[in-house]
């Protein structure tokens, strides 16, 4: 049996050789097509976070109130899961970036500033959706220094939306790129036992039994399996160590433990 082995395999090797080299080479490109829609998954996740992380969630605050109730509350709400940051604006300060923002000083005009002193609130990404949004709305307008809450919900609602839009199609994507490997790799091994079937027939003529047969060509199709695996990884290294040297910002939303 085990001179048959061996002319199983020498058969395989020169026979299939070419077929296995094309194999390679095809394997290689859909697993890199694979990975590189995978990537293209991880990153927008990230990118959907971090626009959610930078929607500013606005309290606007009751004139004439105390600076330690300001500052309790500030302290109360830096303490909630939901909220990835606070800061306070000013009247002055408002009154400040409104005019940098429209280069007109309105205080000349009216005399007084009617901008109301603010806590700007930046949510953890899973609480930034619609309903999330309504909740907290809703504990905020209990305090009693909160003369309104202001935010973007059609913002929340895009980004929402697009984001599971995108990763549905690339996910869909990513899954017929991952049957096409598998029917790749399953062809090649019938194409190689085609290919040797007139020694296939005669080790079965003599008593080989079939896990006998198949293994050299499993064997050699796991190690071409191997090996465009290993290209694919390379390839999707080197693409993302030339992105990240063009687009520095990328590395923002690297994750080098999800990778």
């Amino acid at each position: 049996m085990t001179n048959f082995t061996r002319m199983n395999q020498q058969a395989t090797n020169k026979k299939s050789k070419p077929s296995y080299i094309y194999s390679i080479v095809s394997i290689t490109l859909v697993l890199f097509m694979l990975g590189l829609l995978t990537l293209f998954l991880l990153h927008t996740k990230a990118l959907t976070n971090y626009f959610k992380e930078n929607l500013e969630f606005t309290l606007l605050l009751k004139d004439n109130i105390e600076a330690t109730k300001v500052e309790a509350l500030q302290t109360k709400l830096s303490k909630q899961a939901y909220v990835k940051s606070i800061r306070y604006t000013s009247k002055k300060e408002a009154a400040e970036q409104f005019t940098k923002e429209f280069d007109e000083d309105f205080l000349e005009i009216l005399g007084t500033n009617p901008l109301p002193a603010s806590l700007n609130i930046f949510l953890n990404a899973p609480y930034a959706n619609a309903d999330s949004v309504a909740v907290i709305q809703k504990k905020m307008m209990d305090e009693s220094i909160i003369e309104e809450v202001v935010y973007q919900a059609g913002l929340i609602d895009t980004v929402n939306d697009n984001a599971q839009r995108i990763s549905i199609g690339l996910i869909i994507l990513s899954l017929v790129f991952l049957f096409i490997a598998i029917a790749l790799i399953n062809n090649t091994i019938k194409l190689a036992m085609y290919s040797n079937r007139f020694l296939i027939k005669s080790m079965q003529m003599v008593g080989a039994t079939r896990n006998l047969i198949t293994k050299p060509f499993i064997a050699r199709s796991l190690f071409n399996g191997f090996i465009s695996g290993l290209m694919a990884s390379i390839g999707l290294i080197a693409l993302l160590y030339f992105a990240y040297s063009r687009i520095p910002e990328l590395g923002q939303l690297q994750n080098n433990l999800t990778f």
